[in-house]
């Protein structure tokens, strides 16, 4: 029987991140793993592979349309989606190698196959047993299902089966407008796919300043896609064609039908606890089948703490990755810390957007006294030159004391930008801060000087 200070079950973003901190503390860290590789969902079957697909898509976008604008003539590029899989394949090999690196430099055990916890400070790995003074679950999440669409990963897909089809389909039902659908829907659609987004409510991204979920729905019907927003799916099965899907239109319970090769179900995430033993440990679950915890991340059982997607808050690899920090940090016996309210959201699409902070429809909700600096990226010199000119950056500012509550970008590497303002806010900062602040010229960050200046007296290039 092995004896370690912490075991980490689970090695996606939260919990390989968070045995490598124990690990530089000083303890003795073994991390629990099923995979044949580490890095969890996000690197294997999530954010990395889709990150390259986007990538060769946007690369394709390019070629296709802007190369000759720029006097570059090339001939039509052709997709050969063989090739592009072996590039997302050697992508995530690189990523998941680098993480194999990481525990051998710190020392870190790699505990492979699946873990229960048969009793507190004990995990059960195989035949053996191993004990440990502190366990952090860290499992992360599954695709959530949907009642009568069955998931074959062939025809109907969830997010692992869109990222690994055989071919690229004619046309594509996305179910569901949130970050995974749009992301995976806009690479087949770039790919030339006919894709279809229908979604329960009647907006897309729920949870997104309702400003930019609109004018990001207009950049997506521009690039292809189409949209059925206030559609309750009522099921979906497989055809000799492809597929079917039946969905009823809220606003008058009319029947519809659409056909297509490919279903994608993206209908959200749940946590992955199965095989634990949570019911016989005694370790309390939400209704929605998270862990319970409290603010130091302690499960009702002592001695057994949970982080990432396995508890409640939103399932983003950076969240977990924050809470394995700081989680490891309070096992040994420091403060460790994640700032909620500082935690930015990105969806990588073309354009990128990316938010932290209040939107303004909750700072409506508060009633909270609130100002709106907003600059257009037409104004902005680069990316006019890159012909990326379309969305805006939209800052949220106390009224009264200028304090930055929230910002919201759409458009060029709106997901790098964002992290200017998450260092702002950590800060505490006004928006004048930032408009006092001399960015680069010519750089895209400009447009984010410029709507904390639209905050004051006013953007210079509007």
């Amino acid at each position: 029987m092995a004896q370690f200070d912490l075991i980490v079950i689970g090695a996606g973003p939260g919990g390989y991140v968070c045995a490598i901190r124990a690990a530089q503390l000083g303890l003795k860290v073994a991390c629990v793993e099923g995979r044949d590789t580490l890095g969890g969902t996000c690197l294997n079957v999530g954010c990395i592979p889709s990150k390259a697909l986007l990538h060769a898509t946007h690369s394709l976008h390019e070629a296709e349309v802007n190369f000759a604008r720029m006097g570059l003539s090339v001939d039509t590029p052709k997709v050969d989606w063989a090739k592009m899989q072996g590039y997302k394949s050697d992508v995530v090999a690189g990523n998941t190698k680098g993480i194999e690196f990481l525990f051998k430099k710190n020392k870190v055990t790699w505990l492979k196959g699946w873990a229960s916890i048969p009793a507190a400070g004990q995990v059960k790995v195989g035949d053996e047993v191993h004990e440990a003074k502190s366990i952090v679950i860290a499992t992360g999440s599954e695709p959530a299902s949907l009642p009568g669409v069955p998931v074959d990963e062939k025809v109907i897909v969830t997010s692992t089966g869109a990222l690994a089809l055989e071919s690229v389909p004619k046309s594509m039902v996305v179910i569901g407008a949130g970050v995974i659908g749009l992301e995976m829907g806009s690479v087949y659609a770039r790919l030339g796919a006919e894709v279809t987004v229908v979604e329960y409510l009647d907006a897309i991204t729920p949870g997104m300043d309702s400003e930019v979920a609109k004018a990001f729905q207009k950049l997506l019907t521009k690039q292809g896609l189409k949209f059925v927003l206030g559609a309750a799916v009522q099921g979906a099965e497989v055809t000799d064609s492809g597929a079917k899907v039946s969905y009823k239109l809220r606003k008058d319970d009319s029947a519809q039908e659409i056909a297509a090769d490919v279903v994608l179900v993206a209908t959200g995430r749940k946590p992955y606890t199965d095989g634990l033993g949570l019911e016989a440990l005694g370790v309390e679950v939400l209704p929605r089948g998270q862990i319970k915890t409290d603010g130091q991340f302690r499960t009702s059982v002592p001695g057994i703490l949970a982080i990432g997607d396995a508890i409640v808050g939103p399932m983003l690899a950076h969240k977990a990755e924050d809470e394995g920090m700081a989680v490891a940090e309070i096992v040994a016996g420091k403060h460790g810390h994640v700032n909620y309210g500082v935690i930015p959201g990105v969806v990588y699409t073309a354009p990128e957007v990316a938010s932290v902070g209040a939107t303004e429809d909750q700072l409506k909700e508060q009633g909270r006294a609130y100002k709106v600096g907003k600059f257009s990226f037409m104004g902005n010199a680069r990316a006019k030159a890159v012909f990326q000119g379309d969305g805006f950056v939209k800052m949220l500012a106390d009224k009264e004391t200028d304090r930055i509550l929230g910002v919201h970008i759409i458009g060029p590497g709106a997901g790098d930008l964002i992290h200017e303002i998450c260092v702002a806010m950590e800060f505490g900062a006004a928006a004048e801060d930032i408009a006092r602040t001399c960015h680069a010229h010519p750089t895209f960050s400009e447009a984010v000087r410029e709507a904390a200046l639209a905050c004051g007296d006013g953007a210079i290039h509007a």
